[in-house]
């Protein structure tokens, strides 16, 4: 046999992929756009070797593969966004982390109100009355907020035994002669009154019958963290009365528990549930419920001594009406912003773990470090058992009240109160706990940032962003009690910004070292800024 010098059609024959052998030609491993785009060439040239060969980056047929590869890389993307939101560790949206805690019985904690004392006083001497009452639309002050100029709206609460007094069912302070600061003739003090920040509202109804576990959405929001007081009236004594508000419903040790659970949405809009009669008892269908809130929150709502005013409407035991004057008269602190993902996911396996009760240190550092006063203040704390021979069963937990984003401050008396009453319940028989205030180490920082010339027209952006970022590292939620001050992580913080080419510490020359019961707090920041050229 003759060879013809033709061998066309036996290369085509080796060409010719069928269907079902070009899914082997697939590289699985691209995942993004050069590596998908490199793939996409290298199966062309395999698979239609004679139908296109001109891999020029000015073809339009290298634009369809670019667009391919454009579309591949941004679905890979999301596909591993996706999958990373699936897993606490790793999730970034908050509504991710928020569905993902609801798993194990933990929500997402809103924002908290500032509080400051207050008192009001009454041009009508003592002997005319032996109560007043005060409606509840006359209980919201407003004053101006520091932080944006804009209004902000207190709430007006009576004060019993150090605590917020509970609900009733028409949501009104009642006052009593006995309670007031002074015995004179002309007029009456009271000063067992606290503001805290929010504007009240009050929502009443039915509840539905066709619920077997009755919820109530409440219609207004942003809901400030342990603001809603509710009251429900019905004929059976065991269902009517002031409920209590529980971080989850499973907490309930019985099935007459008057106890609901608030559940946040990421607008911050609160949804009321009740017990299902087996953990918690449940509203009947006949029973109306009476409700109050606040919206607001936020640590715009720090403000100083005497910055809200407001003349008071209130009636007598004998319906005359009275007059007085609201103030606060002292500083308005505590309120900050709502709880961040960041603190969420640090602490809310370990809550998981504590299971409602406290046996280990650990145990009593996340339950401190979670608690919300009924003021709505929370605080930072640590916890640490004494050295002593037979004091091992002793455990102080050094704790602060949280003032602000950036600052912490003396916890008051009714803050360590209300905190050492609630562990009493979840402790061990055999411990005992000793409340004790923690230090404050307060640290000035002078930065020097170094940017390019070129940069000069955006000075005061670069700024604007290293001072978010000096603020967020020194933001009370990442700081711990006993953690030192590590300049160079602080400089790698600053180092994000990608228009910085180095940075300083001016005022600093190492790194600060604290005891196990002081926290380093941020004072004064001053940021200097040095072209390059």
């Amino acid at each position: 046999m003759n060879f013809s010098g033709a061998v066309s059609s036996d290369f085509l024959k080796l060409v010719n992929i069928p269907d079902i052998k070009k899914p082997d030609y697939i590289n699985f491993a691209a995942t993004d756009f050069l590596s998908l785009r490199q793939a996409l060439i290298q199966y062309v040239k395999s698979v239609y070797p004679l139908d296109y060969q001109y891999f020029i980056e000015s073809d339009l047929g290298v634009m369809f593969i670019e667009l391919v590869a454009y579309m591949g890389a941004v679905m890979s993307m999301k596909a591993d966004m996706l999958a990373n939101e699936n897993f606490l560790a790793t999730a970034k949206q908050r509504d991710s982390v928020r569905k993902l805690l609801e798993l194990i019985g933990v929500n997402l904690k809103g924002p908290t109100s500032a509080a400051a004392d207050a008192q009001i006083t009454f041009e009508t001497p003592l002997a005319s009355y032996s109560s007043i009452d005060i409606a509840p639309d006359q209980r919201v002050l407003q004053g101006t907020s520091p932080e944006d100029g804009g209004i902000v709206n207190y709430t007006l609460y009576k004060v019993v035994n150090g605590i917020v007094d509970t609900a009733n069912s028409i949501g009104n302070i009642t006052l009593f002669a006995e309670e007031s600061d002074n015995t004179g003739t002309t007029s009456s003090i009271f000063s067992n009154l606290v503001v805290l920040e929010g504007a009240l509202i009050t929502e009443s109804g039915e509840f539905l019958a066709a619920e077997d576990q009755k919820t109530i959405t409440l219609s207004q929001y942003p809901v400030v963290e342990r603001s809603v007081q509710v009251f429900v009236n019905s004929s059976n004594s065991n269902v009517n009365g002031a409920y209590t508000q529980v971080d989850n419903l499973f907490f309930a040790s019985g099935t007459q528990d008057r106890i609901f659970e608030i559940v946040y949405d990421d607008n911050y809009q609160a949804r009321v549930v009740f017990g299902d009669g087996l953990v918690g008892i449940s509203p009947d269908d006949a029973a109306d419920y009476f409700i109050t809130y606040r919206v607001g929150g936020g640590s715009r709502g720090n403000i100083g001594a005497n910055s809200l005013t407001k003349q008071i409407t209130a009636t007598d035991n004998n319906t005359n009406t009275l007059t007085g004057t609201a103030i606060n008269y002292d500083l308005a602190t505590g309120g900050a912003n709502a709880e961040t993902v960041e603190k969420a996911k640090k602490y809310a396996p370990l809550t998981f773990r504590r299971q409602d009760r406290l046996v280990t240190l650990e145990d009593y550092l996340v339950f401190a470090n979670n608690f919300t006063a009924s003021f709505g203040t929370v605080g930072k704390a640590t916890a640490v058992t004494r050295k002593a021979y037979s004091s091992a069963n002793i455990i102080d937990i050094y704790t602060l009240e949280k003032a602000s984003d950036v600052q912490l401050q003396r916890a008051s008396t009714n803050f360590k109160t209300e905190l050492l009453a609630a562990m009493n319940k979840k402790k061990m028989a055999t411990d005992e706990l000793v409340i004790v205030d923690g230090l404050i180490r307060t640290l000035d920082l002078v930065v020097t940032i170094n940017i390019d010339s070129s940069d000069k027209q955006i000075e005061s952006q670069i700024i604007s962003q290293v001072r978010d970022k000096i603020l967020t590292y020194m933001n009370v939620d990442n700081r711990e009690f006993g953690e030192s001050l590590s300049l160079s992580e602080l400089n790698r913080t600053i180092f994000e910004i990608p228009q910085v080419r180095f940075s300083t510490i001016d005022n600093l020359d190492q790194d600060i070292f604290v005891n196990f019961n002081e926290i380093i707090q941020l004072n004064n920041l001053t940021i200097n800024i040095n072209l390059l050229n």
